[in-house]
């Protein structure tokens, strides 16, 4: 067998781990490496195999190394790659190759972190073994003080997966797909309980991190970025519903901070039971959509449901803050210089910075549809929806064609917090 060199093992572990989604690094502290060697604001770089760039809350770009330990799996799930019966070439790292390429994009500044996941190779405990060992690694032997996200394998010894937490500034482990059926069939060598008693094991181990934090000052930090998960969207018949119902299922018991959106993929080679061509990109968009109003706008599961159609699908060519306007009409308009912020953040085209205005603002006078004007980036959605000083929607909100007047052409989407 012919030895590949770093760099080609580099070019398919990277292109490996590109169908992995949940790599954003928000929500954790800035580590400073000793010495002052990473300036108060890193440059991420803008291309470069293996580098995948992610946003934290205040819109700064970081810039991580994302890359799996090895394509080889012992498992045969069908909608993956790297299954056993695909036909891809496969290659590791070891630890210390994992270490020494992360120290070597950290000091040219080309990243803040690492984003590890993996295969499963030879068996669950033994991956899990070597992910932790590449972290530790970096941890313990070169101090290293960037930021790493660590996936889990819900399989392995529940110790082990305790012990990445002790490394990682997040850790998630994949639920892959909506149902249990739908995991049943697809990935056979998974199993709910298991990935669930995973997550649940994570959870509780963060939130003692938190209070021993609190009382104890050299209490060790623990996952403080916490944990993650990702689904795949259209490769079974789940539909929109189905999976704003189990997402906000893994929030609550599980008190995640991130559930990512994958749209399916067709793979090379793929199983007869995938779907013959990928879903619309649009679909994962509103599913983030659905999401966010659940995690930051107030919105309770069964109300981001209500906007879905008899199927359970949500519209395409409007999102689903629209759609639930537009449903549900007789809570509207709102009066922007009255209605508390809850309201406030369900009337379409208002996204959190231009409600944080709208507060400010009217304490000092009242508002008019120029003000409003000033704090949005149109009007025409937010019309139908709003009372001002100078303005009320008299016959506007009954209009039978309200939809087609409000709607973006050709299903463009504003920003959900810009507005």
């Amino acid at each position: 067998m012919t030895q590949l060199s770093t760099l080609e093992k580099l070019a398919i572990l990277a292109d490996a781990a590109k169908y992995d989604a949940s790599c954003a690094s928000s929500g954790t502290t800035r580590r400073d490496s000793k010495g002052g060697g990473k300036s108060g604001k890193g440059i991420g770089s803008t291309e470069g195999m293996g580098i995948c760039h992610a946003y934290a809350p205040d819109g700064r770009c970081i810039s991580l190394l994302k890359i799996l330990l090895t394509n080889h799996c012992i498992f045969d799930c069908h909608y993956c790659i790297n299954r056993k019966s695909s036909n891809v070439r496969r290659t590791r790292f070891s630890p210390q190759e994992v270490a020494d390429l992360t120290l070597a994009f950290y000091r040219r500044n080309y990243i803040e972190g690492l984003f590890l996941s993996s295969g499963i190779i030879k068996s669950s405990n033994h991956t899990m073994e070597m992910l932790i060992e590449s972290a530790r690694i970096l941890r313990e032997e070169h101090d290293f003080r960037g930021y790493i996200h660590l996936k889990t394998i819900p399989e392995a010894d529940p110790d082990m997966v305790r012990r990445a937490g002790l490394f990682a500034d997040r850790v998630s482990i994949n639920v892959e797909l909506p149902t249990t059926a739908g995991l049943t069939r697809l990935a056979p060598d998974k199993s709910v309980p298991r990935i669930e008693g995973a997550m649940d094991l994570m959870a509780g181990e963060i939130v003692e991190a938190r209070d021993a934090r609190r009382r104890f000052r050299h209490a060790p930090r623990y996952a403080p970025a916490g944990q993650s998960t990702q689904m795949i969207v259209g490769a079974d018949a789940a539909s929109d519903a189905d999976i704003i119902t189990r997402s906000s299922g893994l929030y609550g018991r599980f008190g995640l901070r991130r559930v990512y959106y994958s749209a399916f993929s067709p793979i090379p080679d793929a199983s007869a039971v995938l779907p013959l061509k990928r879903p619309p990109l649009m679909r994962e968009h509103r599913l983030y959509q659905s999401d966010w109003l659940m995690r930051f706008y107030g919105y309770a599961a069964d109300e981001v449901r209500s906007a879905a159609d008899a199927a359970g699908m949500l519209p395409l060519d409007i999102d689903p803050k629209l759609a639930f306007a537009l449903k549900f009409r007789d809570s509207f308009p709102v009066d922007i210089n009255r209605a508390p912020r809850e309201m406030l953040l369900r009337v379409p085209g208002l996204g959190v910075r231009a409600v944080n205005g709208i507060l400010s603002a009217r304490r000092l006078r009242r508002l008019t549809l120029a003000d409003l004007a000033r704090l949005t980036v149109s009007l025409t959605k937010l019309r139908p929806f709003v009372i001002a000083d100078d303005w009320r929607p008299v016959m506007l909100a009954d209009r039978a064609d309200l939809r087609a007047l409000v709607a973006p052409a050709g299903g463009e989407q504003l920003e959900l917090f810009g507005a």
